[in-house]
């Protein structure tokens, strides 16, 4: 875990899925820009990135047409039209996305061609095996797959049937669905995945939303219906080490010098002066 200076924020949450937004993308940005992905900003501060060889596109629209602030495409040619598409919206944990792309920029850093078509040895049901394994109920159904946790704040959800391309693509319908919060402004967010998004990257995302690791929050920051069921710490501050205490003893010293050796201006007048003739009398 950081130091706390180096932590933004006064509180830890736990689970990740409470904890609500940060409004920032950088820990979901700076892994692709360290893999060499191209950045352009336009006037409205959204932020578009996309790999060397155009194959994959990345947009955190802070001011885009709709509630989606995360949208991710990945392309067999750079003029084709998205083989996947997953989204992400403005209440989505920023660490939840940062998985995800985290994952993305691994593959582009590595050559892989994992990015577009995953990976061979990806099981279908892979992405529901860490959330098994931490505990939530996974419920497999004719038509659809579900694991919510034991509070029941959370929802990831599976369609087993085949869809409509053009429908996923064009975000009206999705494979998969992921969410969490309690239900209500601010407090609910949800992400989404297509058919094609290649396996190994809902898993890592998974992985992080099922993890128990606590996220940096600022209190007052946190969805208000969220609380009561988060388990909240606030961040310690941090231990002083001897070479602080040391620069704190000196500093103490010579404050207190500073305080003996020099006299105020007024008891130097006091002290340097001659009282009146009458006011001498006066108390004899």
């Amino acid at each position: 875990m950081p130091a706390a200076e180096e932590i933004d924020g006064d509180v830890f949450v736990s689970p990740v899925y409470l904890a609500g937004s940060t409004y920032t993308g950088d820990p979901a940005l700076v892994p692709l820009l360290d893999a060499g992905f191209n950045r352009l900003d336009d006037d409205l501060a959204n932020i578009y990135l996309s790999s060397p060889d155009q194959r994959i596109r990345v947009g955190w629209l802070p001011e885009g047409e709709d509630d989606c602030l995360w949208r991710i495409t990945g392309h067999e040619q750079p003029f084709a039209p998205p083989r996947w598409l997953a989204t992400f919206d403005h209440y989505t944990p920023v660490e939840v996305v940062a998985a995800f792309t985290t994952a993305l920029a691994e593959d582009h850093a590595h050559g892989s061609n994992a990015a577009i078509h995953g990976r061979l040895d990806s099981a279908q049901a892979e992405p529901l095996r860490p959330l098994a394994e931490a505990g939530w109920r996974v419920d497999h159904g004719p038509y659809l797959s579900v694991s919510q946790p034991p509070d029941r704040l959370a929802l990831v959800t599976r369609i087993n049937g085949r869809l409509d391309h053009h429908e996923e693509i064009s975000d009206q319908r999705s494979k998969w669905t992921v969410g969490g919060g309690a239900s209500g402004y601010s407090s609910e967010w949800l992400g989404t995945f297509t058919t094609n998004t290649p396996t190994h990257l809902i898993t890592a995302t998974m992985t992080r939303l099922s993890d128990p690791t606590p996220v940096a929050r600022y209190k007052d920051h946190l969805p208000e219906r969220n609380r009561a069921a988060a388990r909240i710490t606030p961040v310690k501050p941090p231990v002083p080490s001897p070479l602080d205490i040391q620069r704190a003893a000196v500093a103490r010293s010579r404050s207190t010098v500073a305080k003996t050796v020099i006299p105020s201006p007024a008891l130097v007048y006091r002290t340097t002066t001659a009282l009146p003739a009458a006011a001498t009398a006066r108390h004899r």
